[in-house]
């Protein structure tokens, strides 16, 4: 089986930085592996191991600091790694984002069997990538993945999560699976692993190498647009008080007697 897994870099929550054009900047930022992408990453990993003859390519899309990142998955397990980077896909909205990556995966490997990606990225919250590159492949896809049960005659058995409690379905490959949150034991690099992916070689495709055209990548390839963006910041006032304990304590039911909680006895 040829996994084809899907991650992504996010800025770190307290690092959000925004371009002129209300997207988010992503290059010289300080980033993290997208959380959901980390149990993707799990997931493939999980089916290499109860697997026979799986392999497994990272593809990611972003700048040239994202290669740290697949380094530290080519630490873990994983084969091969893929950066999809150009500055020409910047801005890209997840169309044009599914395009580039589908395009990628068939560039780099054509024969896949399955392509797992991350349910959401914390930067976003769209769940649209994965459905994205599904339909511009033309194959099944299954979001809200929770575990592999099993894999019989070129069909993948899965558990999902729904507001209703979890189902069971089956699939026939190639497709495109969303993961979500399980109860993955984290795999951690070894000390033989970690010197093995700084010797490997992470293949890097650009807008040329994919047979893309300026208009359908990036900025001028995003069908939507981002009007407005703004840090959520509450509004709620805060006091400091230095005191003493029984002080702390009068003050504190006075407090709760302005706001209707406690009354007078």
């Amino acid at each position: 089986m040829k996994i084809a897994l899907c991650i992504k870099q996010v800025p770190d929550t307290s690092d959000i930085k925004w371009t002129e054009n209300n997207t988010i900047q992503r290059e010289g930022v300080e980033s993290i592996i997208n959380p959901y992408d980390v149990y993707a990453t799990e997931f493939a990993l999980k089916l290499k191991a109860q697997l026979k003859n799986v392999e497994i390519t990272v593809f990611t899309m972003g700048p040239k600091q994202a290669e740290d990142m697949l380094k530290k998955v080519l630490a873990i397990g994983c084969d091969d790694a893929v950066l999809i980077s150009d500055k020409k896909f910047a801005g890209a909205d997840t169309y044009a984002t599914g395009l580039t990556i589908s395009k990628a995966i068939r560039t780099v490997l054509p024969d896949f069997d399955l392509i797992v990606c991350g349910q959401f990225a914390v930067d976003g919250d769209t769940a649209q990538t994965g459905p994205n590159i599904a339909s511009f492949l033309d194959i099944p896809q299954v979001t809200y993945v929770k575990n592999f049960i099993s894999f019989e005659n070129n069909i993948l058995e899965l558990t999902r999560e729904l507001e209703e409690g979890i189902e069971i379905v089956k699939v026939s490959l190639p497709a495109v699976v969303c993961i979500l949150q399980d109860d993955f034991e984290p795999v951690r690099p070894l000390i033989n692993g970690i010197k093995a992916a700084s010797k490997m070689q992470v293949k890097v495709c650009s807008m040329a190498d994919l047979g893309l055209t300026p208009e359908k990548v990036g900025i001028k390839g995003s069908p939507t647009y981002v009007s407005k963006a703004f840090r959520n910041i509450s509004s709620h006032n805060a006091q400091k008080f230095k005191m003493n304990t029984q002080d702390s304590v009068d003050l504190l039911q006075q407090k709760l007697k302005n706001l209707g909680v406690l009354k007078d006895d």
